[in-house]
């Protein structure tokens, strides 16, 4: 049956825009773990891919002609870069325990940026329903908890550099009225530049190994231009769904993937690590963003703070209206 209102079609392309997302981004990391484990290929080369998807819809003229400043673009890339590298590192360096709670602390760094920068307010159901989540997350991942000091700047590093460059995405979109696939269009080019030019340097001051050198065949190279593929899907939805949510709903919601992956791990890799804490741990996470699904789409769950107290009547039902519209953003 097709939709039939306004708030049923949206609700339609959210679910559609979360499960493109979730797909693509579990089928990247699927693809990312055989390439790396099998046959040792480390190297990005995902956003000159999307740079390319980017440039074919720019030909055919699905992505239109817009402006975003040269400032801001620079602070998004440097953001963006900091995030992917900062992430890479912090795995290297720290236990998978250890990257596992900086991961989590996205999120409450996220909301931190919400309340200072756009002045939003949390009501006391969104509140428990984010630690909720924070929890079964935490239960069925985190093990060890092994850091050192330069796994601890990593992490730091990479947690702030990932919830700016998240929050930039919707901040960008509103303030430029930018699509997704125009903001796309712009950061992509510039991500692949720098990561092209700055990325082999990297991963052989990490590695040891060198990018020119590795040994390509023909299955190695299916298996990159499948990742590269399903990574423009990755890239492309992030930025539909943080345009269409918030980023702190982005990365809790974000955590199904999380959930997804460990019940793939076991499924197609053995259950040697799936046991009761681990169940416990999906099942409070699940029940947890249901919970915040719910309480962040109430009136007053998730909302604006006005600026100034009203001073008549009218001021006080658009302040009311204002608290209503910005309710209802997931």
């Amino acid at each position: 049956m097709a939709p039939t209102n306004k708030a049923e079609r949206k609700a339609v392309v959210d679910v559609a825009a979360w499960m493109f997302n979730v797909v693509t981004s579990v089928g990247v990391i699927i693809v990312n773990k055989a390439l790396m484990a099998t046959y040792g290929f480390s190297y990005g080369l995902h956003f000159a891919t999307t740079t390319l998807m980017t440039a074919a819809l720019r030909w055919f003229g699905f992505i239109q002609s817009s402006h975003l400043p040269l400032s801001e673009l620079l602070k998004f890339i440097l953001f963006a870069n900091f995030s992917i590298v900062g992430m890479n590192v912090n795995l290297m360096w720290n236990s998978v325990g250890f990257y596992q709670i900086a991961k989590l602390s996205i999120i409450p760094v996220s909301c931190f940026l919400e309340v200072v920068m756009d002045k939003i307010r949390y009501s006391r159901d969104t509140k428990l329903s984010i630690a909720v989540v924070l929890l079964g997350v935490g239960v069925c991942t985190v093990t060890d908890l092994s850091v050192n000091t330069q796994g601890f700047i990593a992490a730091f590093i990479a947690v702030w550099s990932t919830s700016l460059q998240q929050y930039y995405v919707l901040h960008l979109q509103r303030r430029y009225n930018l699509s997704s696939f125009n903001l796309l269009g712009h950061t992509a080019p510039a991500q692949a530049g720098t990561l092209l030019l700055l990325g082999p340097f990297l991963d052989y001051w990490l590695t040891n190994k060198r990018v020119d050198a590795y040994n390509y065949n023909l299955v190695s190279l299916m298996f990159i231009i499948l990742s590269c593929t399903i990574a423009v899907g990755t890239n492309l939805s992030q930025f539909i769904c943080i345009g269409r949510f918030t980023a702190v709903s982005f990365q809790v919601l974000g955590h199904m993937k999380t959930i997804l992956v460990l019940i793939m791990g076991f499924f197609f890799f053995g259950k040697e690590g799936l046991n009761l804490h681990v169940v416990l741990g999906m099942i409070i996470a699940v029940a947890g963003m249901f919970w915040y699904g719910n309480a962040s789409s109430k009136p007053g769950g998730k909302e604006r703070r006005s600026l100034s107290l009203p001073t008549s009547r009218q001021q006080k039902h658009a302040s009311f209206s204002d608290s209503n519209e910005h309710g209802g953003n997931v």
